[in-house]
Order: structure tokens, then C-alpha cells, then sequence
């Protein structure tokens, strides 16, 4: 069958033409429009109250100053109270805070939490837009999340993700673990640390605290749960306390043959290296060399799990089961609190 040669250039033609990309169909459009909707109201809502934070030490010399000082944080309050990194203002003494209009305000230190890489700061000003710490407690994997800060100096800067994991730890800068760490995708870059992590309601959920170098889309955030804690304890006594036990300690090796002897369950400890003489440790009768391998009848095989457990007791004193010549003894620790 005989086809004419025009016709086979635009039958040729049709063959290598790209197939159009079809339009989202209305239900998608929709999806779209909620979306963009969602995080054009926490925008709106959240984005005045988030500061560009920035310090340096009023004894060094201006070409002296190091790069990168400076990151972001949120005003929680109408008078001025703001929170950020611990790492953002730790060893500053002269802090600035820029906002959303780029008007820049005197700041100052009210107190600062390095083992939850936490910090208060006070604005100089009143009147200020704000946005009140949530719950993270609700928080779902999955769930539509949105940072805002001040990346590489670039104001109001906003992304999105999800909630990739939940209860994550993470070593803060001062060594100790924080727990309940909220893991997500909304990128994040040096400077958003201290900025908010919002919900799609424009609820705070976590004050964003660090990245994997060379990793894409893997942030943390502290949860609002426990910058809540660390709010209210450094308001109210300019500190965070913390039960105090006052002993130097490392994780200790359990030998197998006494781990067998008294049926323990865990084959590492926390070895007593020292005791501050008067802290709660030497008044019940702790001594070097002791290996204490439970706190309230929690198994205790490192400095991590004695970490955790003192951070659930409530009551006046605690019951440590300890290792000592060969023997497993409990011993009763009156509750001291310390910065």
C-alpha cells in the first residue's frame, strides 16, 4: 500500500513529539491547594516572630570575631522572651536579634541549657509578634512539618518535609543525650538552628538543633515538650536543675564470672571513678570503686541509662543497686538537684 511521504514525516513527527503531561485531574488541584494553603497560614501566623539571633564577646576585636555565630530563634512572648540554641549564644555576651521587618534589638542571655542545646534570650522591646510553644506530644510520622529561619543569613526562609521518625536520641553539644528527638525532611541549613518547627495548624512542635553534614533531608528538632520544661525551669530558677548524685563516673565492665554469680542481666555498669566529699552520693555511703548496675529497679549499663533514669524519678530519694566485693547491695540516695 502506497503512503504518501507527507504524510509519514508528520506521523514521524507525532512519533517524536513528546506526550503532553496531563493535568492534575480536580481532586489533585485540591490536595495542592490545601497544601499550599497550610503552610502559607503557619507563614503568616509564625514567620514574624522568628529572629535571626547573632552574638559576639564584647572582649574580642571585631577581626577577631568567628564566622558563623549567629543562627535563629522565636519570640514566645509579647514582651520580648525568645528562645533558641544554647550553641547559637553559648560564649556571647553582646547578642542581636533581627526580625521579620529587620529592625535588629539588643538582647540578652536570661539562661542556657547545653545539655538540651536549649536557650532564653530577652529582646529589649515590647509589642512583638509572637508564638507560643505546642504540644509534640501529638506528633504522627508522616505528619506535614515546616521550619523557618534564617539559613546563611537569608531571613523568613521556609521549608517543608514530614515527620520521618519520632523518640530519636541525639548527643547535645555538652555530651549529654537529648531524648525524644524529633527526626524530619523539611531541609535545613547553618543558620535555621534555634528557628521553629511548626505543624500545619501553626503550632510550635520543636526548636530545630542540628543536620548530618553531606546527608539531604535529615534534621532534628528538640521537641516543644522539653523546651517547655526548659523554659519554665530557667524562668523560674534561672537554671535547669537536675538531680545530682555527685560522683565521677565512666561505663565499667561487669566481670562474666560475678555477672553469672548474681544472675544479673547486664554485663556492662556505671563505675564509680569519685566521690565529691558532702554530695548525696558520699552521704549514703557510695565509694569508689563501685559499680551500680540499677536506679529504682531500672537495668543501668552506661552513663546514658543513668541519664535517663534520674530524669524519671520523682520521689525524695532513690534506691541504687550497686556491686561491691563481689556482692549486690542496695543503697538509698537522698534527691539534690544542680544545675
Amino acid at each position: 500500500m502506497y503512503i504518501p511521504s507527507d504524510l509519514v514525516r508528520r506521523i514521524s513527527d507525532d512519533l517524536s513529539r513528546p506526550a503532553p503531561t496531563p493535568a492534575p485531574s480536580p481532586a489533585d488541584s485540591d490536595i495542592l491547594d490545601a497544601y499550599s494553603r497550610a503552610v502559607m497560614g503557619v507563614v503568616d501566623s509564625i514567620g514574624p516572630a522568628v529572629i535571626g539571633v547573632s552574638g559576639r564577646h564584647t572582649s574580642w576585636r571585631e577581626e577577631d570575631q568567628p564566622r558563623g555565630g549567629s543562627g535563629s530563634g522565636v519570640i514566645l512572648s509579647a514582651d520580648g522572651l525568645a528562645i533558641t540554641n544554647s550553641h547559637v549564644v553559648g560564649g556571647r555576651d553582646k547578642l542581636t536579634a533581627t526580625t521579620h521587618d529587620g529592625d535588629r534589638i539588643d538582647a540578652t542571655l536570661i539562661g542556657d541549657d547545653p545539655a538540651t542545646d536549649l536557650a532564653l534570650i530577652q529582646l529589649s522591646s515590647r509589642d512583638l509578634p509572637f508564638a507560643p510553644l505546642g504540644d509534640s506530644k501529638s506528633l504522627r510520622v508522616g505528619q506535614l512539618v515546616i521550619a523557618v529561619g534564617n539559613p546563611f543569613g537569608l531571613h523568613s526562609t521556609v521549608s517543608t518535609g514530614v515527620v520521618s521518625a519520632l523518640e530519636r536520641s541525639l548527643r547535645s553539644p555538652g555530651g549529654r543525650l537529648i531524648e525524644g528527638i524529633i527526626q524530619h525532611t523539611a531541609p535545613l541549613n547553618p543558620g535555621n538552628s534555634g528557628g521553629p518547627l511548626v505543624d500545619s495548624k501553626g503550632r510550635i512542635v520543636g526548636i530545630n538543633t542540628a543536620i548530618i553534614a553531606m546527608a539531604q533531608s535529615v534534621g532534628f528538632s528538640v521537641p516543644s515538650a522539653v523546651a517547655s520544661w526548659v523554659k519554665d525551669e530557667i524562668q523560674a530558677h534561672g537554671r535547669v536543675r537536675r538531680i545530682y548524685l555527685g560522683i565521677a563516673a565512666a561505663q565499667a565492665h561487669i566481670d562474666p564470672r560475678t555477672a553469672r554469680e548474681l544472675d544479673l542481666l547486664n554485663d556492662s555498669a556505671v563505675g564509680v571513678q569519685g566521690v565529691e566529699s558532702g554530695s548525696p552520693s558520699d552521704r549514703a555511703g557510695i565509694r569508689q570503686g563501685d559499680l551500680i548496675v540499677e536506679i529504682e529497679g531500672r537495668l543501668v549499663a552506661g552513663i546514658d541509662d543513668l541519664h535517663r533514669a534520674l530524669a524519671k524519678t520523682a520521689s525524695e530519694s532513690i534506691t541504687l543497686a550497686i556491686i561491691r566485693g563481689g556482692r549486690k547491695i542496695e543503697v538509698s540516695v537522698p534527691i539534690a538537684t544542680k544545675a
